[in-house]
């Protein structure tokens, strides 16, 4: 073999490795851009697939939220079962420029300004936003009128337009905020309802969100055959109340003016149906305009203080004290007992006294209310034992939130009576270290009217859906608290105290009213003991004792110039019961000369 021939074989030998060496390399090209190819197809179609399918849809579909029309609230008029709105929706222009189109900057915000009445420096920003060519939008005014609408289009501005917005409407200022609430706006501009009904009923108001979707083609068409899907906007329900609008009218103007009569920080009434629980009237002071809810100085002001204000009553708790102790046996209207002034309590080392350091000597349960003797009312607790007296404290519904159907409630507390020494349940007894609501106090005094029941207080009549259908709200009973036959003592011990003690100025001439005063002293919020000259004035009860139609509780904060609940509390207690039995057409049961 030549030498040429060896020297060929030896090259092939060494070029088929070689050769070998790039099919491995171009193989592991191929399999490693296949993995990426598919590792690719992964993120599209798995990992990013709601992403592009969004994308896509966003070029041949149509997709529009359906928004559905908030329900209204209503209150009643018991003379002619008529209802009126006092929460409701109306439409208002929402003006805008799209300055690109506006022709003249200067004549346009002059021209605008004159409308909504821009003094010159509003005039001058407004000017500034609409001289601008590029700017495809700038809002103008938003809420605006239709008579202030008119008058923009009779001007046929050239890059003014405007679009119909759908806003809350309170019609019925006069009949407060609190209970009602308002539509407010969180961080991020989304609407819902705040405090009150519009706060609790938030969901049932609203309604549900509808939605319409399907295909288009190229040229912004509706498919015919393409798949659709339609949802419809479901509104809101509405919200009949068990309110009375005349009376809820009535009482918040007459709190307003014993507020304002007294110089008082504020105050609050509840009236209530005793044998319902229905509210027919919640107000309180100092109220808020819902239309304006923005414009209050302090956002303290949305709390209902009926139901969020929870303070130490005083007087007005003594006749739970004395139903517990005739209902367990332990007295009766006759009992007596030596009053010497003041009582020590266990390891209390100072005496526990009456109001103005006052000794009555022998006196008679009915007298110790009539009177409101603190000791009285230990001596009561003692005959009955400590742990019944705390059982039927918490019978009676304290502690605990009544489940109004409102924003916000407090349930007060009595937990100091879990404590132990007999010095917290022995203050408990006239209304002291343990705090209440004045909704508590009101559906109390409705058990103590109504022969005993304690019923769950309510202020909705009736909700009405858009279905045509209508739930109405029932009696809800939460248990028998006492006896019949101690609600009638009670009742009658209860007629004496306006009859004879501090309660004259809430009778009612011509029928029996049954009523406590309470004159309490103001928690220090910096400290052990009370605030020195503040206290609030209460006075809580019903009638006509014979067959009650109301059961009431009035609360004044702080009055100025006078320190007794019978000064304050009590002729406003007596003024609404009056209008209420007028109102309500309830005869006289006594005769005008006794």
């Amino acid at each position: 073999m030549s030498a040429n021939t060896r020297k060929r074989k030896n090259w092939a030998k060494r070029k088929r490795p070689s050769s070998d060496g790039r099919i491995e390399v171009f193989r592991w090209g191929v399999l490693i851009f296949a993995g990426i190819i598919v590792l690719r197809l992964f993120i599209l179609m798995v990992v990013d697939h709601h992403f592009y399918q969004a994308l896509a849809a966003g070029q041949h579909e149509i997709y529009e939220e359906l928004f559905p029309e908030r329900g209204s609230i209503y209150v009643q008029d018991l003379k002619d079962e008529s209802i009126t709105e006092i929460a409701t929706n109306h439409q208002l222009a929402f003006i805008y420029a799209e300055p690109r189109h506006v022709d003249d900057a200067d004549d346009t915000a002059e021209a605008l300004g004159e409308i909504f009445n821009y003094d010159d420096e509003q005039i001058d920003t407004l000017e500034d936003r609409l001289d601008q060519p590029d700017d495809p939008y700038e809002p103008v005014e938003r809420e605006v009128s239709e008579a202030l609408l008119e008058k923009v289009l009779e001007l046929d501005l050239d890059g003014i337009y405007y679009i119909r917005e759908t806003h809350r409407l309170y019609p019925e200022i006069a009949l407060g905020g609190h209970v009602v609430g308002f539509m407010g706006s969180d961080e991020e501009g989304n609407l819902s309802g705040r405090y009150g009904l519009e706060g609790y009923y938030e969901t049932l108001l609203a309604g549900e969100e509808g939605y319409i979707r399907s295909e288009r083609d190229v040229a912004g068409r509706l498919i015919a055959v393409a798949e659709r899907a339609f949802e419809p906007a479901v509104d809101g329900a509405n919200l009949v109340l068990t309110i009375d609008r005349t009376i809820q009218f009535e009482v918040c103007r007459m709190l307003e003016e014993t507020v304002a009569k007294h110089q008082a920080s504020g105050g609050s009434v509840v009236v209530i149906e005793p044998n319902t629980g229905k509210i027919l009237a919640m107000c309180g002071a100092p109220d808020y305009d819902p239309n304006l809810y923005n414009e209050v100085a302090s956002i303290e002001v949305f709390n209902n203080p009926a139901i969020f204000l929870a303070y130490e009553p005083g007087s007005i708790f003594k006749p739970f004290t004395m139903a517990a102790a005739l209902d367990s046996g332990a007295v009766e209207p006759s009992t007596t007992f030596e009053d010497t002034g003041s009582v020590m309590v266990d390891d209390w080392p100072k005496p526990i006294g009456n109001a103005e350091g006052k000794i009555y000597g022998e006196v008679s349960m009915t007298e110790v209310l009539e009177e409101s003797i603190n000791t009285g009312m230990i001596f009561s607790m003692r005959e009955m034992g400590q742990e019944v007296f705390t059982e039927y404290v918490r019978q009676f519904g304290f502690g605990e939130v009544t489940g109004i159907e409102l924003e916000t409630e407090a349930g007060g507390t009595i937990n100091s009576l879990d404590i132990g020494p007999e010095i917290y349940a022995a203050t408990a007894t006239f209304g002291q270290g343990i705090t209440t609501t004045p909704l508590q106090i009101a559906i109390a005094y409705a058990a103590l009217a109504n022969g005993g029941l304690l019923l769950r207080p309510s202020i909705i009549e009736a909700v009405q859906y858009t279905d045509g259908s209508v739930a109405k709200q029932g009696v809800q009973q939460v248990r028998r608290v006492i006896e019949e036959s101690t609600s009638r003592t009670i009742g009658a011990m209860l007629v004496s105290v306006i009859e004879h003690g501090h309660g004259a100025r809430a009778g009612v001439e011509g029928y029996y009213i049954a009523g406590k005063t309470g004159t309490a002293q103001v928690a220090r919020t910096d400290g052990i003991g009370y605030e020195e000259d503040a206290t609030i004035g209460s006075f809580a009860g019903f009638g006509p004792v014979e067959e009650p139609k109301f059961a009431m509780v009035v609360r004044i904060d702080r009055p100025q110039g006078v320190q007794w609940a019978e000064s304050t509390a009590a002729p406003l207690f007596g003024e609404i019961a009056e209008f209420l039995l007028q109102y309500l057409e309830i005869p006289p049961t006594r005769s005008l000369e006794d």
